[in-house]
Parts: C-alpha cells; sequence; structure tokens
C-alpha cells in the first residue's frame, strides 16, 4: 500500500505546479511593447506584426509566435518561425490523431534544430492528446476557439501535462489552473502549467473599460493606451496574488524595448522630450560615453560629423 505524500510537499508541488514561465500579450504597438516592459511575455499571430517599423526607438522581440488557426498552413508558420524566431511556437490545432501525429512530426524536427523553444500543439480530439509527445506544451482553448478544452478532455486528461492556456479572463484561467494543479483524492499529478495569455483587455478598452479584480472599470478619463496599460497592471497584480507570476520576465531576458537617453532632451538643441510617443519616434544611440536622442538621421548625421571636427 503506497503512503501519502505529507501535505508540505503536496503544497510545495501545487505551488511550483501553478507558476508560469511566461504570461503572454498578442497585439501590435504600442500595446504589446507597454505590456513587455510591465513584464508580460509579448508577440503577433503569423499573419500580422507588431506595426513597429516607423518607430526607431522601439525593438520588441517576439517571445510567442501563434498560429493563424481559422487559416492554418503548417509550411507558412515554419517560414515565420524561421524570421521571427520565437521562444514559444504555438504550431497549430490538431483535430484528428493524423493532424496531431504530423505536428508531432515537425516539432521533433523543430526540437532537434532549435531545442531550446516551449512547442504549443493544441488539441481538437481527445486522441491528440495522446498521439502528442510528452516533451509537447498542450495548449488548452478557452478563449474564442470552436472547440474548446472541455469538451474534448476532462480535467484529468489535462493532468500530469505542460499545458497552455489560451484565452479565457483572469478568473476563469485560475479556475482552470486551480483545477488541473490541487491535489485530489486520487493523488494524481499536477499539471505543468507553462504559460498562458489573453489580449480581450484590447477590445474592452475600445468600450470605455479595463479589467480590475472587482470588475470592469470604466475607462472615461483614460486614453486607449493608457486604458490597456491599467488593465495589464491589474492582471499582474492578480497573477502575482497568486504566485502564477513568473519568477523571470522576458525584459530581464531581452532587454528594454524603448531606450533612454542620459538625458530626457534631443541633442542637437537641447529641446525636451515631452512624451512617450515623441520618445519612441526618436533615434536614440549609445555612444562610448553617453546616451543620446535625435529627431532624425539627419539631426544625427550632423552632430556626429561636428563632434568628429
Amino acid at each position: 500500500m503506497d503512503c501519502p505524500a505529507p501535505v508540505w510537499w503536496l503544497v510545495i508541488q501545487y505551488t511550483a505546479a501553478k507558476q508560469a514561465d511566461y504570461i503572454g500579450f498578442l497585439h501590435r504597438h504600442p500595446f504589446a511593447t507597454d505590456a513587455y516592459e510591465l513584464g508580460f511575455a509579448p508577440g503577433v499571430r503569423e499573419d500580422y506584426s507588431y506595426r513597429c517599423e516607423q518607430y526607431p526607438n522601439v525593438e520588441l522581440p517576439v517571445v510567442i509566435l501563434d498560429n493563424d488557426f481559422r487559416d492554418s498552413n503548417l509550411d507558412r508558420y515554419l517560414e515565420r518561425f524561421e524570421r521571427h524566431d520565437p521562444s514559444v511556437a504555438v504550431l497549430g490545432d490538431a483535430y484528428t490523431a493524423e493532424e496531431a501525429q504530423t505536428l508531432n512530426d515537425a516539432v521533433r524536427q523543430l526540437t532537434d534544430d532549435y531545442p531550446h523553444k516551449e512547442y504549443v500543439v493544441v488539441p481538437k480530439c481527445r486522441t491528440a492528446i495522446d498521439v502528442l509527445d510528452n516533451e509537447i506544451t498542450l495548449g488548452y482553448a478557452m478563449g474564442y476557439s470552436d472547440i474548446q478544452a472541455q469538451d474534448i478532455a476532462e480535467y484529468s486528461a489535462w493532468r500530469d501535462q505542460k499545458v497552455h492556456l489560451l484565452g479565457g479572463s483572469p478568473y476563469e484561467q485560475y479556475t482552470v489552473i486551480d483545477r488541473l494543479t490541487q491535489p485530489t483524492l486520487a493523488n494524481e499529478p499536477p499539471a505543468d502549467i507553462v504559460g498562458l495569455d489573453w489580449n480581450g483587455v484590447q477590445k474592452a478598452a475600445y468600450y470605455g473599460k479595463y479589467w480590475h479584480p472587482d470588475g470592469w472599470q470604466s475607462a472615461d478619463h483614460l486614453s486607449i493606451r493608457e486604458t490597456v496599460r491599467t488593465s495589464l497592471h491589474e492582471i499582474k497584480r492578480f497573477w502575482q496574488d497568486r504566485s502564477v507570476w513568473p519568477d523571470t520576465e522576458p525584459i530581464d531576458l531581452y532587454g528594454p524595448a524603448v531606450h533612454e537617453p542620459d538625458d530626457p532632451v534631443y541633442a542637437v538643441d537641447g529641446a525636451d522630450i515631452r512624451s512617450r510617443d515623441q520618445l519612441e519616434e526618436s533615434i536614440v544611440e549609445t555612444y562610448a560615453d553617453c546616451t543620446l536622442a535625435y529627431r532624425t538621421e539627419t539631426e544625427q548625421a550632423f552632430l556626429e560629423w561636428r563632434d568628429r571636427r
């Protein structure tokens, strides 16, 4: 007869299982940039970009690359994967065992070439869970997917698996995290909550609302960007209070997306950089002894030429 695990060990196991390695926010600039600087893992779907090319002082890594599940194409996705080199790759949905095997084979090949990444496949049928290798993270569909995770399998099927929660509000996600990781009378091993994402706050911002643990709040006094940022701040606090927020944030690994000059002024004439938008539109250059900001490449070229004389 097996002896039950001591309570203290179950608590440690539960706490470790529910803490995510990353919490994602997939959108374009400036919302993804603000999320990144708050500690979220930014990302895009394969069919769009951050749209920050016109901002010289914004450099945002693609930490998560999602697939276009409404028009899936594995070859196209793999081409985007090569271009973006994400840390987390959500390859696609498996509606059949055959599709699961195809995605499984793709992950095996990718793992040989890029071993230190997280690969996510979204099961859309029960047999897909059994076909996929244990090293693959299962995408747990919760948002506006046509088939939800609970449509194909009960909670026990998702335990003892690596799991990424796709969509759903923080309270909805935390309910699932609890069901997948809390100790059970049958002593089932917990799921490993690798990551999660939700970008529902973006749409709500256009209706003048920001997310708060006590319910949606009016944001009539805030801009759209400020509204989304406020929601993200509250979501981060929500996950920190529940020990789900990761210990290491992507910005700790990749560095800031927007670089700051030594002084918030333009180098040529000393005029103040008055807004975040101005800073993002500036050219910020680091030299041996200082970091300076310019409005244009012409200003930068002029000052560098003058200093060489």
